[in-house]
C-alpha cells in the first residue's frame, strides 16, 4: 500500500473483533473514532501532524504504521500495542515491520500498563509525564533522542533484542541521545545499553559510575562499621544486587541513586553510603 493513498476507516473482516482497521495517509487533521468505536488498528498507515489529544482507546494497535509530528497529550490507552506483529490473523515469525514514531508529543499520556511495544521505534519523541508504569514488554522497542520527564516507575529498556532477531532484521536496538534528566528513575532497568550515550539526572540525587562492583567491595568497611545487623544486612543485599545487575547487563557501569543502597535504610545512612559510594576514588578502586 503506497503511504500516499488515501485514508480510510472500516470495520474490521473479522467478526468477532470490533476493531476498526486505518488503512493510508492522514495528515495536519484531527484523529477522529467513529460514533461508538474505541478499538483501532493501524495497518500501515502513516500519519502526520495528527491530533490524538484526549482520545480514549480501549484497543490501540500499529503494524507497520507511521506517525509524524502527532500529538497524544491526554490520550489514553487500555490495551495498546504500539508494533504490533500482525495487522489481523496470525504472525508467520519470518517478517515483523516495524512501527514509527517521529517527533510525537506523548504529554500526560496514559500508557496502558504493561504495554506491548513490540517493533517500534521512537525518534526524538517527549514524553512529558507520561504514565509510563510496569512496562516490561520492551524488548524490541528503539528509542533515539527522546526526552523523558516526570515519574518511570518498573520500565525496561533493552539493548539487545532476546529473540526473533531474524525477524526483526537487526541483533541490537538503537537507545542514543535520550534526555533523562528531568526524570525521576523508579525500578528502571538498561540493559546492554550505553549508558554514557544517553543524559542523565544530576547529583545530589543520581549517579553515572564505572566499576560498580569495585566500588562495591570500597564501602564494605562503612556498612560494617553500623551497630544495627538490620541496616548491615540490607546494605548488603541491596549492594550485592547492584553490583551483580551492573556486571550483567552493562560491563559493570550503573546509573545510581540512595535507594540503590537499600530502599529499608533509614534516609540518613542511605545518603550516607551514597556519597560515600559516588565519591570512592580511582586508587580505591584500581581497573
Amino acid at each position: 500500500m503506497s503511504a500516499s493513498e488515501r485514508f480510510s476507516l472500516r470495520p474490521s473482516t473479522e467478526e468477532w473483533r470490533r476493531a476498526w482497521i486505518a488503512r493510508g495517509e492522514l495528515r495536519d487533521r484531527r484523529f477522529e473514532l467513529p460514533a461508538g468505536a474505541q478499538s483501532v488498528i493501524f495497518d500501515r498507515a502513516r500519519l502526520v501532524n495528527a491530533d490524538f489529544s484526549g482520545t480514549r482507546f480501549a484497543d490501540f494497535s500499529s503494524h507497520a504504521g507511521e506517525f509524524e509530528g502527532c500529538d497524544f497529550s491526554g490520550a489514553a490507552f487500555e490495551y495498546l500495542s504500539l508494533g504490533a506483529t500482525a495487522a489481523e490473523g496470525t504472525w508467520d515469525r519470518v517478517s515483523w515491520p516495524q512501527s514509527v514514531f517521529r517527533d510525537c508529543v506523548f504529554r500526560r499520556t496514559r500508557f496502558a500498563p504493561r504495554t506491548f511495544f513490540g517493533n517500534v521505534r521512537f525518534e526524538r519523541c517527549v514524553f512529558d509525564r507520561a504514565r509510563l508504569r510496569q512496562q516490561t514488554f520492551t524488548t524490541e522497542a528503539e528509542f533515539v533522542d527522546c526526552v523523558f520527564s516526570g515519574r518511570l516507575r518498573e520500565i525496561n529498556f533493552w539493548g539487545r533484542p532476546p529473540r526473533d532477531e531474524t525477524a526483526l532484521g537487526r541483533e541490537r536496538n538503537a537507545f542514543t541521545g535520550n534526555d533523562f534528566t528531568a526524570a525521576e528513575l523508579d525500578h528502571v532497568a538498561f540493559r546492554h545499553i550505553d549508558l554514557h550515550a544517553q543524559r542523565w539526572p544530576g547529583p545530589p540525587g543520581y549517579a553515572l559510575l564505572d566499576r560498580v562492583s569495585a566500588r562495591v567491595r570500597a564501602v564494605l568497611p562503612l556498612v560494617e562499621s553500623w551497630p544495627d545487623e538490620r541496616h548491615r544486612e540490607e546494605a548488603h543485599f541491596s549492594l550485592k544486587l547492584l553490583a551483580g545487575r551492573a556486571v550483567e547487563r552493562n560491563d559493570d557501569h550503573a546509573v545510581v541513586s540512595p535507594p540503590d543502597m537499600g530502599r529499608r535504610l533509614p534516609p540518613a545512612l542511605r545518603e550516607e553510603l551514597f556519597e560515600a559510594f559516588r565519591d570512592t576514588s580511582r586508587d580505591t578502586c584500581p581497573g
